[in-house]
């Protein structure tokens, strides 16, 4: 727009400054004919040398009228003989130059042609505006009317006109730009809509859908099959947690059957024996796989029950449920921070997810040692730090900490499926909090749970 405006304006511009000027240049032509037929018929050049009746009072007319012009108009003219003689001149001083853009008018004349096209006045330049016209008797010019106008009332009015035009070219550009800003928020409103609703299923929340919305057909479309993607995802994610849950649940039992034949196996070998103790040893461990699976899928398929809770309440019932655990490994389990502290959060989920934060740390932390959990409140969060003594880990391992069934290659010794804090990350995110970690000093991990203070509100979907 801004383009086909600058386009249109320019060669507008020039043709208002050359309509201004031609309108000048029409009015000067009258007025030097009119006093060329005033001289036409004046042969004396002074009264003094009049030969013929009359002859002296067309002379002292003229004179008049040229006085009486350049005081009216301040426009200086005279009539000239060919020779630069003047027949006429108001101010009786003035002279033909002797160069420029009024000796060219006057050279023209004298060749019979009269101005009618003189160089462009521009509102910067300051000069005069010539215009000349041949005074013809028995077909011969004998003299030449010329006229010399100022320009300032020209260059006014051609910029008077100027700014017209560029007020009304940035009235054009701001109803455009506002028609584009329309325009553009009709178009993208479909696109922020998606924006917002794929990052909430990116975050978790499965249910949220594009509502429909105005924008071009083409984002409605997409908007549709945006909804059967998400859909389609959601059913096949839905089938997962299922099977995962199902099968969890199914091979608990021919598992509970198979280490009850194994135990009743060693009654039947001698005591001690190295292999059934093995086995009874890996079946425990694929039981508990079985129990975190079931557990992953259940808190991937149920609702989060938000409330505002006691944050600092809920943690310090956690650590004296978890306190005698620590006795029995020989770990001190520490509390620090408010005494009471709300969050937004649902309790259960909180607590299991704590439950699996301070378990692992229990692991990793050597007998002697102790884990400190610490409550912050902020004015928009509440963090629950949990802090061990254990060996730590490196920035590689930082970065992959709280994956699936992952566990560091130093610690496969510890007993674990790798999925605890994966549940406890999934169980924090449908409450709208989070999990991370962090290298804790001098040693350790710290792991930092952190919840919202107040309800988040719903994004909407249109």
């Amino acid at each position: 727009m801004a383009g086909v405006l600058l386009a249109l304006g320019f060669p507008l511009a020039a043709s208002m400054a050359a309509a201004q000027q031609q309108r000048v240049v029409v009015d000067r032509i009258d007025d030097a004919a009119r006093f060329a037929s005033l001289a036409q018929f004046v042969t004396a050049r002074t009264p003094q040398s009049a030969s013929v009746v009359g002859d002296a009072e067309r002379l002292h007319a003229l004179r008049s009228e040229l006085s009486r012009y350049e005081e009216l108009y301040g426009i200086r003219v005279g009539v000239f003989y060919r020779d630069l003689t003047a027949m006429g001149v108001a101010p009786e001083d003035w002279a033909v130059p002797a160069q420029g853009e009024a000796y060219d008018a006057f050279s023209a004349a004298l060749a019979g042609r009269r101005s009618h096209d003189p160089a462009q006045v521009w509102p910067w330049q300051r000069r005069t505006l010539a215009v000349a016209s041949p005074i013809i008797r028995d077909g011969d010019v004998v003299a030449v009317v010329l006229t010399e106008s100022p320009t300032g009332a020209l260059r006014s009015r051609i910029l008077h006109g100027w700014l017209l035009l560029g007020a009304g070219e940035l009235a054009a550009m701001a109803i455009a730009v506002l028609f584009a800003f329309r325009l553009t928020g009709w178009v993208l409103r479909p696109v922020a809509i998606l924006d917002r609703v794929t990052h909430d299923i990116a975050t978790g929340r499965m249910k949220s859908r594009v509502a429909a919305a105005g924008g071009p057909p083409e984002l409605r479309r997409l908007s549709r099959s945006f909804n059967e993607m998400a859909d389609n995802v959601e059913q096949v994610l839905d089938q997962q947690r299922a099977f995962v849950a199902d099968a969890s649940h199914q091979l608990r039992n021919p598992l509970a059957a198979l280490m009850l034949r194994i135990e009743l196996l060693g009654f039947e070998l001698p005591e001690g024996n190295r292999e059934v103790a093995s086995v009874q040893e890996e079946g425990k461990r694929l039981a508990q796989v079985l129990d975190d699976l079931l557990g992953l899928a259940l808190a991937e398929h149920a609702d989060a029950d938000l409330a505002a809770i006691d944050i600092a309440a809920l943690v310090a019932g956690r650590i004296g449920a978890w306190r005698p655990v620590g006795e029995r490994e020989g770990v001190a389990l520490e509390y620090t921070g408010k005494a009471a502290v709300t969050g937004w959060s649902d309790p259960v989920a909180l607590s299991s997810a704590l439950d699996a934060v301070i378990d692992n740390a229990l692991k990793f932390t050597p007998r002697g040692g102790s884990v400190r959990v610490l409550v912050a409140g902020g004015s928009d969060e509440v963090t629950v730090t949990v802090a061990d003594g254990g060996p730590g880990l490196t920035e590689e391992e930082l970065d992959r900490v709280g994956d699936r069934f992952w566990r560091s290659p130093r610690h496969q010794n510890i007993d674990g499926s790798g999925l605890g804090l994966s549940i406890a990350r999934i169980l924090l995110t449908q409450g709208g909090g989070r999990l991370s970690f962090a290298a804790n000093e001098p040693t350790g991990l710290a792991v930092t749970l952190t919840i919202p203070r107040t309800a988040q509100q719903d994004r909407p979907r249109a």
